[in-house]
């Protein structure tokens, strides 16, 4: 069985706007405005990722431009108040930079982008420089996969390896991202391993079971029978 899990490099964007350490506050602003962009890694040497400037890194220059904080203030945000006085991207990035790998799962990096409330990560290599960029709408891409490529996918290397014939016959149905097994299974204890295998595939939304099962003959010689209707709640 080999499910596919789509990596960070499937979806990321190749072609990534990014500054020096030396690039002044007015073109980090015009970069963002012209790249439609939140974010700007920040590289050194030959592109190696040493921060990110972001627009919550800018707005404080905006926010004290014409105030003078009082002393609770400068001492709850010093981190703020210095970036309100920085003019380059050296003084205004978030440094070191929180990235992720080509090789990273999607779920790995929406993990790393949910914990940290980010909108995106830089995409870097081992050394850490940098490849590309992934955002949170570049994660959701793989709800884009069509209905028939999933269910090719369920059919071909979950169900036929969980529940291969004779003995077993089901149908893989897929609406809107929401699949569906419906039919008969000779072992029902199987049935949870399905759910967890068919929910991990990337693209499915949730999963709706309809499988009548004939269990294994029982200690007196009579086999047992039973009938599993489960709708997945989500995720």
């Amino acid at each position: 069985m080999h499910a596919t899990l789509h990596s960070v490099s499937d979806v990321m964007t190749h072609t990534v706007a990014a500054v020096g350490r030396k690039a002044t506050f007015k073109e980090i602003v015009q970069l963002m405005q012209d790249w439609k962009v939140s974010a700007l890694p920040v590289l050194e040497g030959e592109g190696r990722v040493v921060g990110v400037v972001s627009e919550a890194d800018l707005l404080p220059k905006e926010e004290f431009r014409d105030s003078d904080p009082d002393r609770y203030t400068q001492l709850r945000r010093l981190s703020d108040l210095a970036k309100a006085g920085a003019i380059t991207a050296e003084e205004l990035m978030t440094s070191p930079a929180l990235t992720t790998r080509p090789d990273a799962t999607l779920a790995q990096a929406a993990r790393t982008m949910a914990h940290a409330k980010v909108k995106r990560l830089p995409v870097v290599t081992e050394l850490g420089m940098l490849e590309g960029i992934v955002s949170r709408a570049d994660l959701l891409k793989v709800f884009l996969r069509s209905d028939d490529e999933i269910a090719e996918e369920v059919r071909l290397e979950l169900v036929a390896y969980l529940f291969p014939m004779p003995g077993s016959a089901i149908r893989v149905e897929v609406h809107d991202g929401v699949v569906r097994l419906a039919g008969h299974v000779r072992d029902t204890s199987l049935i949870p391993v399905a759910a967890r295998l068919v929910r991990a595939v990337e693209g499915v939304v949730d999963v709706d079971f309809d499988l009548e099962g004939h269990d294994s003959v029982t200690a007196s010689g009579h086999s047992s029978a039973a009938t599993v209707a489960e709708s997945s709640t989500g995720f």
